[in-house]
């Protein structure tokens, strides 16, 4: 063997060399911490950065230091409603679809359609030929029988003198009495006989029941109707006056039933499906006895003149009921009352000053809201909020408006 080699022990197959030490795994491991730990440093100052740039970008004045220019409105003194909203359905007071009720051919229609009709107007004539013959023949009967009528009479009358004499029996004199009962019933039962084919002779010739406008045409001369038949002659609806029917909610019975109760006179007011129009104004008349359980709600009935048939049956409205008027309020537009969280606000503007002060709101009608916590005659903002903060400057480029009740939105309380 040569000397410069070293001798090394023999390898069995039982005997396995010894690890290597575990350098380059812990290595590993702790780079690998040093990154994440890198990581979340990095992360936990930009946290801090961002934090540090809210904090002075909200302790820096949002106008830039400069004043602020402002439209404003005045606060003013004055009365606002409580309305209720709902949309209601234009409903006749009386509606008459006329069939016939008699059978025959029609002779003569007397309405145009669309013609407004009077009460007791001829609308349609039915040929009442055969009606008139039956009455005559009825009429004929009833002469007859009234004067074996009256010969039943006298015939009484001459028994009951002869009886006083003795010169009849008494049986003779009692049956002619009951003759002549029967004789008056005969006579009763031809008048009823007369009467029915009076009344048949009068339904050929059929009139309007009410005041209204007729309908389109729906028969003709020529035209066969019948008694047992469906076939409607003419619809007439009364539009003068005229109702609309609506739902309120029955969590406002409380605000409606007392002033009802009081016979006070609830306006009603009848807008086009825009909300823009007003079309007409009523009264309420009254409340439905039910609650309907699937909606929540109670029908409501509102009278309308409707003097210039502007309301149209069967027409939807958007109906305004006011419940009541809040008087001497202190009234605001809605556009300079903000909002943070619950609470309300509003900028005041004093001495080319904004001042922050907290308000509670009561009924609005549209555009105008009923406040609490400042006064008639204050100056509002009503613009630039973005850039309003206590105690900015600020420049007025309009005179301010005053605030006043309009006829679009409301809510109550």
């Amino acid at each position: 063997m040569p000397a410069d080699q070293t001798e090394r022990p023999a390898i069995g197959p039982d005997h396995q060399l010894p690890a290597p030490p575990p350098r380059r795994s812990k290595f590993l491991s702790v780079f690998i911490w040093i990154v994440v730990l890198a990581i979340f440093a990095g992360g936990f100052w930009l946290v801090l950065h961002k934090k540090n740039d809210a904090s002075t970008a909200a302790k820096s004045p949002r106008g830039g230091g400069g004043p602020v220019t402002a439209n404003t409105a005045t606060a003013q003194k004055g009365d606002i409603g409580v309305y209720l909203d709902a949309i209601g359905t234009v409903t006749p007071v009386y509606t008459s679809s006329i069939t016939s009720q008699v059978n025959g051919i029609v002779t003569a229609v007397h309405y145009r359609e669309g013609q407004i009709v009077h009460k007791d107007d001829p609308l349609i004539d039915i040929d009442d030929r055969t009606y008139r013959a039956t009455l005559l023949q009825a009429q004929g009967t009833l002469e007859r029988d009234q004067n074996v009528l009256a010969q039943g009479e006298m015939d009484v009358l001459r028994y009951r003198d002869a009886w006083a004499r003795n010169a009849i029996p008494k049986q003779t004199l009692d049956d002619q009495e009951k003759v002549v009962l029967q004789q008056q019933g005969t006579v009763k039962l031809d008048q009823g006989l007369v009467q029915l084919d009076e009344v048949q002779v009068e339904y050929c010739h059929i009139k309007s029941p009410i005041t209204g406008k007729v309908g389109l045409r729906l028969v003709d001369p020529g035209n066969v109707v019948q008694s047992s038949g469906t076939l409607t002659l003419a619809v007439i609806t009364q539009i003068q006056p005229i109702t609309v029917i609506f739902t309120i909610p029955e969590d406002s019975l409380g605000q409606v039933q007392p002033r009802l109760r009081q016979n006070a006179k609830l306006a009603v007011d009848a807008y086009d499906r825009s909300f823009q129009k007003k079309i007409a104004t009523g009264n309420l008349l009254t409340l439905d006895n039910l609650i309907d359980t699937t909606t929540g709600t109670v029908k409501a009935r509102a009278s309308f003149d409707n003097k210039d048939t502007s309301l149209f049956p069967n027409e939807f409205v958007n109906v305004r009921l006011l419940v009541n008027t809040v008087k001497d309020a202190t009234l605001i537009p809605t556009s300079a009352i903000q909002h943070n969280g619950q609470a309300a606000f509003v900028y005041v503007i004093q001495d080319a000053t904004a001042h922050m002060k907290s308000i509670k709101v009561g009924v609005t009608d549209g555009g105008t809201a009923q406040v609490t916590g400042i006064n008639p005659g204050d100056v509002l903002a009503v613009t630039s909020f973005d850039k309003l903060q206590e105690n900015s400057k600020v420049v007025v480029p309009n005179k301010p408006a005053p605030a006043s009740p309009n006829n679009h939105g409301s809510s109550a309380p």
